[in-house]
């Protein structure tokens, strides 16, 4: 696999069939500056360096990196692209508290068998929805808790479409990593509300229409429900 355009200037660099078994889905937003979504599990960033550049793009503009939980596999790549490039790193409070502490239980880095270390966070977020400006774009960022209390969903519309990245929509939803089914639910429906005309989820891949979207986080709802 190769990093595909998934719309103009909205791409996919890296997953766990392109760049690393352990990655996530690794999304690249090209404003000018460049934004990435999530960071894989650490093991792959040259991978990711270089895929930037073969999709024809300077790795040093990448200015901003969203994590969208604190879970190895989305943060672990994180401290080597900031030192690399100076991005800053946003997430929210609740997660970023786990990551500045290096918990190796709450990030799951010990499911992968990897040494996480603290990583310090640039922005915190706190607030229900919060807007990022860059340049003249808008990239919103939901508070989206049940996988983990501090998962955020992100959203910007560009080419006349809404493209959510909605990252582990499916879970899993483990006590353990403070998973709350009551709050996934409503934050679920917070997503459907959204009307999205493009999903790119966590590590199943990029979803195209809404009804299709719609279809996809419905078929969780229903498997979760009551």
């Amino acid at each position: 696999m190769k990093p595909t355009e998934i719309i103009k200037d909205i791409y996919i660099i890296g997953d766990s069939g392109m760049t690393d078994p352990k990655d996530c889905s690794i999304y690249l937003i090209d404003l000018g500056e460049l934004v990435m979504i999530d960071t894989g599990a650490g093991h792959s960033v040259d991978k990711l360096w270089n895929n930037i550049e073969k999709l024809a793009l300077n790795p040093d503009r990448l200015s901003t990196i969203i994590l969208t939980h604190c879970h190895i596999d989305h943060v672990g790549g994180a401290g080597e692209l900031k030192r690399r490039s100076g991005a800053r790193l946003i997430m929210h409070e609740k997660d970023a508290e786990i990551v500045e502490r290096g918990d190796k239980r709450m990030t799951a880095a010990y499911w992968y068998g990897i040494d996480f270390k603290p990583l310090q966070i640039d922005v915190k977020l706190n607030r229900p929805e919060e807007t990022i400006y860059i340049g003249n774009e808008k990239i919103v960022c939901l508070h989206t808790p049940g996988h983990t209390p501090g998962s955020i969903s992100v959203y910007m519309d560009m080419n006349d479409k809404r493209i959510l990245f909605g990252q582990d929509i499916h879970g899993p939803f483990l006590p353990d990593f403070g998973a709350n089914m009551t709050d996934w639910k409503r934050s679920m429906n917070r997503l459907l509300a959204l009307k999205a005309d493009i999903l790119c989820e966590g590590h199943f891949g990029i979803y195209r229409s809404n009804e299709v979207v719609t279809d996809y986080i419905e078929r969780y709802l229903d498997e979760y429900g009551d």
